[in-house]
């Protein structure tokens, strides 16, 4: 009996802790977010070369012979074989639902990369590739395409790889007897300095049109043509830098106060700056890998989704988690739909809003920067 009575009031208390901190504006966001998801990828499976109605493209979304047969899920998760679908079912589940799962995950990782750099810095204006990121991904991207043409079969882990070498490369030009946000943010401008103009040099060695009209789809960030390798590649990446970010809540709430607060407190600063920054590039390199450099949502949706939740970094990930995928989806909707048949890359239009809401950012604010 004691032991049934123990066990319920753990239970009560796990329940307790949850409730803390989930309040009416992280449901909001999170509610309305999906239903943005869901509105935009029932657009994003109707339309295209190959016409049906929104009725037609919601009951092959739900055609129990892929939701209900282990073989098609085996199929799109793992690379066997598809089974013999309906044409509209496979159009769905095999072209066009990819490209809805590949947003979400490049929403989701962009955002949370993007808080986590804001609270590395202490700068709400840091994004995902204020550390170098994007240019080093982009310079191995432009180099692959340019030079060494016959790894162009792994685009995806050289993006990664060409990250994570400029954010180390970042990290070790920041560092004296320690770093510092301010030294970090000077770093990156540095790297992303000569990374970019490195960038613009190459496309003079380019002869081939196509290889660069490739580059330019992959530097300004595209999902055009993306299907279930790009899920499956993403999809790892993603679980694990969304784990570690909710995990780490706390310690990105404790760098928040200060080096000198965090460190009396008991924190490691500088291993734990080093590790969180590797977490976020972690998430974007994985959003690089499957879709080239999406700027602006890194950016603008932790700040969006702080001034909804707060700056409690266990809300303003769990947010990030949502909201993300809602601005990536509509975007690409925008991207594919706007002016078709032509598609731009998803990055023109993540551009295109995220310039207007920062102007308005500047315009009823007296101070930004600082969180």
């Amino acid at each position: 009996m004691s032991e049934a009575t123990g066990t319920s009031r753990e239970r009560a208390s796990v329940v307790r802790r949850v409730v803390d901190w989930v309040d009416s504006s992280l449901v909001a966001l999170c509610l309305g977010s999906t239903l943005v998801v869901l509105f935009g990828g029932l657009l994003q499976v109707s339309f295209g070369a190959f016409s049906m109605s929104i009725a037609e493209a919601w009951r092959a979304v739900f055609d129990p012979a892929v939701v209900l047969n282990p073989q098609a899920w085996n199929a799109f998760l793992l690379g066997g074989e598809i089974p013999e679908l309906h044409k509209q079912t496979l159009i769905v589940w095999n072209i066009r639902l990819p490209r809805v799962f590949v947003a979400i995950f490049v929403g989701m990782n962009l955002a949370v990369s993007g808080a986590i750099f804001q609270a590395v810095t202490r700068n709400e204006l840091a994004s995902p590739f204020i550390l170098g990121v994007s240019s080093g991904a982009g310079l191995a991207i432009l180099l692959t395409l340019v030079v060494f043409s016959g790894l162009s079969t792994f685009l995806p882990l050289v993006a990664s790889l060409g990250g994570a070498v400029a954010f180390l490369t970042v990290y070790a030009i920041a560092w004296k007897n320690g770093t510092s946000p301010v030294r970090l943010v000077l770093a990156g401008v540095i790297v992303g300095t000569v990374f970019g103009s490195l960038q613009t040099a190459l496309f003079f060695f380019a002869d081939d049109i196509g290889v660069v009209q490739s580059a330019i789809a992959w530097t300004t960030g595209s999902l055009t043509g993306t299907d279930w390798e790009q899920v499956r590649m993403a999809l790892p990446w993603t679980v694990v830098a969304m784990l570690l970010a909710l995990v780490s809540s706390r310690q990105l709430n404790l760098l928040l106060l200060g080096e000198n607060t965090a460190s009396s407190l008991g924190m490691n600063v500088e291993k734990v700056r080093f590790g969180l920054s590797g977490v976020a590039v972690l998430a974007a390199a994985a959003s690089i890998a499957v879709a080239g450099i999406v700027g602006f949502v890194g950016l603008i949706v932790p700040h969006m989704v702080r001034t909804v939740v707060g700056s409690e970094y266990k809300k303003l990930v769990v947010g990030c988690l949502f909201a993300g995928p809602a601005l990536m989806v509509a975007a690409d909707v925008g991207a594919r739909l706007a002016l078709s048949p032509v598609q731009i890359p998803v990055g023109i239009v993540t551009g295109l809003l995220g310039g207007p809401y920062f102007l308005y950012l500047m315009r009823k604010q007296d101070t930004m920067g600082d969180i």
